[in-house]
């Protein structure tokens, strides 16, 4: 085996995750060498391709699950609060990328798609107008819409009522503001970006183990997945941003930080229509609530996409099971991530979450005309021979230590790092890649604490609101908003 000399930096993955971290250390250290690992032909094929669920630009504009409803009836905004700040600090790097011309044209990867909520019957009705007036008092949410009315909401989004029993109780919120974001081109620019500025991109050649070196660097064991050499290198930090993959990579690190961790895989499907008439008639992401027992990422919407300038309608998820951690992956990811530190809380998610379990049965189990009425429920009057059914990616869904009940399924993100800081890696599913720049620079200030003072001036430049809390100004969250949306070209 050939062994390289140590770089400064190994990123494994090529997806949003790795583009992201990358991007900032070039901006932050441009002589650091940088080393980004894909196993696959191309980057941004997993999570981060656009047809593989990323894309909707989550801020919890239209999203219901981040409004949780209180027993005494109130809404909590607070996770919508802060998923909303996140998605800001991502677009105010992205804007800073544009301004540089790191980043082309914004529309190669960013599009104002208004954002909506959609529900139907008296007890959802009530919910969303709850939703909404606690809402609109916040300035991020301040220009939200709210309407009962049919021929509002059919301005809106004309395909939702066509069809429709005229005694039915509807109700929908509008975001002129919301995005569609392709985050496939967004990652292939940023890492062509990295590579034209001296990093080098080593596709077709997976990490298949990690180790600590006596002399503190971390060694990775490559293999090509065409030919299937093998060799190895060495590194001073290591960022495993391989989504599914991240788990066994961490867990083979050793990093005690790593323990008690466990993965739920979640596979999903999408209906999808190219039609140019039915795409012309909509014009919107339009969120529903999920069924009891679905999971937050089985939210069912209705979604405007717009993939190398051309637009589409998808429809979705459609959940099912799978125990591959990644599209791309072995059906032996789930078996051989169970270690004797997380077998007692993925035991007790098991056992807590018995409606999660029924729900992703039933989905397997459902047929072509059962799936076809849930796109009916938003679109009455749709037709089969319109729609196909495309196979999106995989989620792994975090499962972690709980004092209390043993185990719990975390839904969202969860950034592990070392103690010493040399090695990071990310877990879970959404909101994932809106919000990976802001999680990102959590990890910088985890990992490379002796530096955050002298990166602060530049990490202001690049994020205006890094070190802020955003939601804290009116006046702040007005200027950001505004400058933000100029530059991207989405005001």
């Amino acid at each position: 085996m050939s062994q390289s000399a140590p770089v400064d930096v190994a990123l494994i993955g090529g997806g949003i995750m790795s583009a992201t971290l990358g991007t900032l250390l070039k901006e932050l250290e441009p002589d650091w060498t940088i080393r980004i690992f894909e196993s696959l032909p191309e980057v941004a094929q997993e999570s981060s391709n656009p047809w593989n669920n990323a894309g909707t630009g989550h801020s919890a504009l239209c999203e219901l699950n981040y409004t949780k409803e209180m027993p005494d009836g109130s809404i909590d905004i607070s996770s919508a609060v802060k998923v909303n700040e996140q998605f800001q600090v991502s677009r105010q790097f992205w804007s800073y990328l544009v301004n540089k011309k790191v980043l082309p044209e914004p529309g190669k990867f960013i599009n104002q798609v208004p954002h909506m909520s959609f529900v139907w019957g008296g007890e959802n009705v009530a919910f969303l107008k709850r939703r909404f007036e606690a809402l609109k008092k916040h300035p991020l949410f301040s220009q939200m819409e709210y309407s009962e009315d049919p021929a509002v909401i059919y301005s809106w989004a004309p395909m939702l009522l066509p069809g429709r029993p005229k005694n039915q109780k509807i109700a929908a919120t509008r975001m002129d503001a919301g995005t569609d974001v392709d985050f496939g081109n967004l990652t292939s620019d940023l890492v062509e970006n990295l590579v034209a500025n001296g990093a080098v991109l080593s596709s077709d050649e997976k990490v298949v183990g990690l180790r600590r070196s006596p002399d503190g660097n971390w060694t990775l064991r490559l293999k090509r997945t065409i030919g299937k050499s093998k060799s190895r290198m060495t590194a001073r930090f290591v960022f495993v941003g391989a989504g599914g993959g991240a788990l066994r990579l961490l867990q083979k690190s050793g990093i005690p930080e790593s323990k008690g961790y466990g993965g739920f895989p979640v596979s999903g499907k999408f209906l999808r229509t190219d039609d140019p008439k039915l795409v012309a008639k909509h014009h919107a992401k339009v969120y529903g609530k999920a069924s009891v027992g679905a999971p937050p990422m089985s939210v069912p919407h209705l979604d405007t996409r717009i993939v190398d300038g051309t637009p589409s309608l998808m429809f979705g998820p459609y959940a099912g099971f799978t125990p591959k951690f990644l599209k791309n992956g072995s059906w032996f990811d789930l078996p051989s991530s169970i270690r004797f530190g997380n077998i007692i809380p993925m035991l007790a998610v098991a056992k807590d979450n018995l409606d999660l379990v029924w729900y992703l049965i039933s989905q397997v189990l459902a047929s072509k005309g059962r799936k076809f009425d849930a796109l009916r429920e938003f679109v009455p009057d749709a037709r089969s021979k319109d729609w196909r059914m495309i196979t999106a990616g995989q989620r792994v869904q975090v499962i972690k230590k709980d004092p209390k009940k043993g185990g719990i399924l975390q839904f969202g993100t969860e950034l592990v790092t070392s103690a010493d800081g040399s090695i990071a890696g990310l877990l879970g599913a959404s909101p994932g890649a809106s919000t990976a720049v802001p999680i990102m620079l959590e990890l910088l200030g985890r990992c490379f604490p002796d530096r955050a003072a002298g990166w602060s001036a530049k990490l202001q430049s690049m994020v205006p609101t890094f070190g802020k809390e955003l939601s804290s100004s009116e006046t702040l969250v007005k200027r950001t908003l505004e400058s933000t949306a100029k530059t991207l070209a989405i005001s």
